[in-house]
């Protein structure tokens, strides 16, 4: 599933550079630590929203990838069950 792997990588990408980001914005605005975790509730958010817009096409192509084999799949649990359907039949 070459395809998982890429839009996988690419969103893990994008929630770095969002979670980078954030922080180097938030460390120039305050002059106190930067929060970790609402740097990275900012930046999962950041990066959803994104990946919404710049990750659309490797999402579609996800899932043309999964909705082929599950069709596939169908089709062979069809043909086995009529197969078994034949056999049964007097």
């Amino acid at each position: 599933m070459k395809e998982f792997a890429v839009y996988t990588l690419l969103r893990i990408v994008l929630f770095a550079g969002a979670l980078g980001i954030t922080v180097g914005i938030w460390g120039l605005i305050t002059d106190d630590g930067v929060p970790m975790i609402w740097a990275i509730v900012i930046a999962f958010v950041i990066s959803g929203i994104a990946s919404l817009f710049l990750l659309d096409r490797q999402r579609e192509r996800f899932a043309r990838v999964v909705q082929t084999k599950a069709e596939k799949a169908t089709a062979k649990f069809e043909e086995i069950n009529a197969s078994e359907d034949e056999k049964g039949s007097p």
